[in-house]
């Protein structure tokens, strides 16, 4: 929904490299790469990243009585 600040599994703070992978991968290029470039190495983050789906944008359309 929101992306992560930490990882779910180590803790380490994740979520101020999200938008710039996010833009970079839009642009083309490869995610593998991208993720290397940020010093993101542990599976447990990258599997964070790559497996996000931003679904805040369709939830905003809801209200909570």
């Amino acid at each position: 929904m929101i992306v992560p600040v930490r990882c779910f599994t180590c803790g380490k703070v994740i979520g101020d490299k999200y938008y710039e992978f996010k833009a970079r991968v839009e642009k083309g290029e490869d995610p593998e790469k991208v993720l290397d470039d940020l010093g993101i190495e542990r599976y447990c983050c990258r599997r964070t990243l790559l497996s996000h789906v931003e679904l805040i944008d369709h939830a905003m359309q809801y209200r909570v009585y």
